[in-house]
């Protein structure tokens, strides 16, 4: 059933108050639902100017950034990572704001069932999808008026607001936070190892912050969330930090309990290195060697020398093999000190999180020395290339630079835009149509990176890791 074009919600018979759903019109609550839900503590009010931008479906309006990301908290548990298949799925979801004398609800049509437990929307999906609308209205009316996007200082001081203002910087305990990165399309053996590892980390009385996505982004979660009940530790933060672009793929897992929507990659890669006190790489795909790339960029900028951050790549015994071709990627593409700023761990939780722990106190060392904040890196210095958005084209994919010629954290900083855009051409709607209208990217290179970037890539295809479900088509094609 469409949803009234007036605006008025109480023609539409299909609707009940108080965040109840009643089945759509063909009978299956697991299909569609729709609903009226309201928020619990936070966006009771907004402006009229608010609600007006929000509900503008034009070119310069929110409503299809607010759609998209709401329909994907809302899919939180799909099995697809197909932006374009999910929204196909719901052509028909509609969302608006109706305004109410004591402040305002969300009315919900054609949403998925799954966000849904006789007749009530789960609640943990009632906060993702309320802090996809805080964070959209507040980038739009108070980020981008008051920031130079263009500046990256600016662009530092945006992002903390933002992590601010959703409130990933308060904790009351003593805050350490590890960022676990790792594939959202990962074997089950892998899956239940980055369990493993999180429970560790939570015995040791780590939060934890992921990409708040499937697989390797949730299991850490999961492994925590026992260990912090063991030590009785109440008040746990999983942290998710994602995009617009990326979300609808990778939905929010139900253990996040501190969602930020960034406006774009760059920013998310930067509230990760920012927000974090140590950094575990579980095997992963192009997301994770981007994410990896963009790290290594910033800790072989002689600018971070002094940076202490532990950094460990770990997997099960059956994964070493993907940790030696990414360890040898790296060096021959960034070279020996890059190789120096990870250590690799291979089926030991325990060491794993010992190594965080000793990496943990030592970040808080210098923190304390050099009077930095422990809950935000105001000190590490992030150049303007890694802060600035990557258009992703064929043109400005055929266009970067991988050349012997670079510095190692340039070139570190050009690979990672490859693989963002490999990333796009994977999973993201506008990268989806930008190859199946001009074919793969063609990504171009000397021989003695492109060689060992196509193994790398190649070595993802063939262990599945680029896609959860069904054949993988390439987007990429490596030219030396």
């Amino acid at each position: 059933m469409a949803a009234d074009p007036g605006g008025h919600a109480d023609r539409d018979p299909a609707l009940t108050k108080g965040g109840s759903a009643v089945p759509a019109h063909n009978g299956s609550l697991a299909a569609v639902v729709h609903a009226r839900v309201s928020p619990r503590g936070a966006l009771e009010n907004l402006s009229q100017q608010e609600v007006d931008k929000l509900l503008d479906r034009g070119q310069g309006g929110l409503y299809p950034l607010f759609r998209q990301c709401a329909l994907a908290v809302l899919n939180s548990g799909t099995l697809h990572d197909n932006a374009r298949m999910i929204f196909e799925a719901y052509r028909d979801f509609d969302i608006r704001i109706v305004r109410q004398p004591w402040g305002i609800k969300l009315e919900i049509h054609h949403a998925p069932g799954s966000a849904f437990v006789d007749g009530e929307m789960i609640r943990g999906v009632k906060e993702h999808l309320f802090a996809v609308l805080r964070d959209i209205v507040y980038t739009h009316n108070e980020v981008v008026p008051r920031f130079d996007l263009t500046d990256g200082s600016s662009i530092t001081n945006a992002i903390f607001c933002i992590l601010r203002n959703a409130g990933a910087l308060q904790h009351s305990g003593r805050s350490d936070l590890v960022v676990c990165w790792g594939g959202h399309s990962i074997p089950r053996h892998e899956y239940e190892y980055t369990k493993r590892v999180g429970y560790e980390l939570g015995l040791r009385g780590a939060d934890i912050c992921t990409g708040c996505g499937p697989g390797a982004m949730k299991g850490p979660m999961k492994g925590a969330a026992v260990g912090h009940a063991k030590q009785r530790i109440r008040d746990s933060r999983y942290v998710g930090l994602t995009e617009p672009g990326i979300v609808a793929a990778e939905p929010p897992n139900p253990i996040v309990n501190k969602l930020v929507i960034l406006p774009d990659i760059e920013q998310r890669l930067e509230a990760f290195v920012r927000l974090g006190h140590g950094i575990v790489v579980f095997p992963g795909g192009a997301g994770t060697a981007e994410e990896i790339l963009y790290l290594l960029g910033l800790l072989l900028d002689p600018a971070n020398a002094d940076q202490p951050l532990p950094v460990v790549f770990t997997g099960p015994q059956e994964s070493a093999a993907y940790f030696e071709q990414l360890d040898r990627f790296i060096g021959l593409t960034l070279g020996a000190d890059a190789q120096q700023r990870y250590r690799i761990i291979i089926d030991n939780p325990v060491e794993v999180a010992r190594e965080m722990r000793r990496g943990l106190d030592a970040v808080r060392r210098r923190r304390r020395r050099v009077r930095d904040a422990y809950n935000f890196n105001w000190l590490l210095q992030i150049p303007r290339p890694f802060q600035m958005p990557f258009e992703v084209s064929h043109e400005s994919m055929s266009s970067l630079v991988l050349s012997r010629d670079l510095p190692a954290h340039q070139l570190a900083a050009n690979l990672r835009r490859a693989f963002s855009g490999i990333v796009a051409g994977n999973v993201k709607e506008q990268g989806l149509r930008l190859v199946e209208a001009g074919g793969p990217f063609e990504i171009r290179g000397d021989a003695s990176i492109g060689r060992p970037l196509d193994e790398l890539l190649q070595a993802m295809v063939a262990q599945r890791r680029m896609k959860l479900l069904g054949e993988y088509q390439p987007c990429f094609k490596i030219l030396t």
